[in-house]
């Protein structure tokens, strides 16, 4: 038995807060520092949450703020053609 690690019991609501978290944009790694818990064990939490890998996830919110940040230059763009047609 020498050979097993210890294991802290997170309280749901604290799992819960930091799959909030990560859900609304923040990163694991500093949330796994700030929380003192391990990132492999908030990746788990990750892949039982949403059924998928954790990756996934990583790359939604990725996309999320590409798509955010496409829509901002669409619209400048937009703007700029319409205000061209109106000189």
């Amino acid at each position: 038995m020498g050979n097993m690690t210890q294991r802290k019991i997170i309280p749901r609501e604290i799992k819960e807060e930091i799959l909030n978290k990560i859900k609304g944009g923040e990163k694991v790694v500093p949330l796994a520092n700030q929380y003192g818990i391990s990132d492999k064990t908030i990746y788990y939490w990750l892949r039982q949450s949403t059924g998928e890998e954790a990756v996934s996830l990583v790359k939604y919110n990725k996309l999320r703020r590409e798509n955010e940040e496409l829509k901002k230059l669409l619209g400048e763009v937009t703007l700029k053609l319409s205000l061209g047609e109106k000189n």
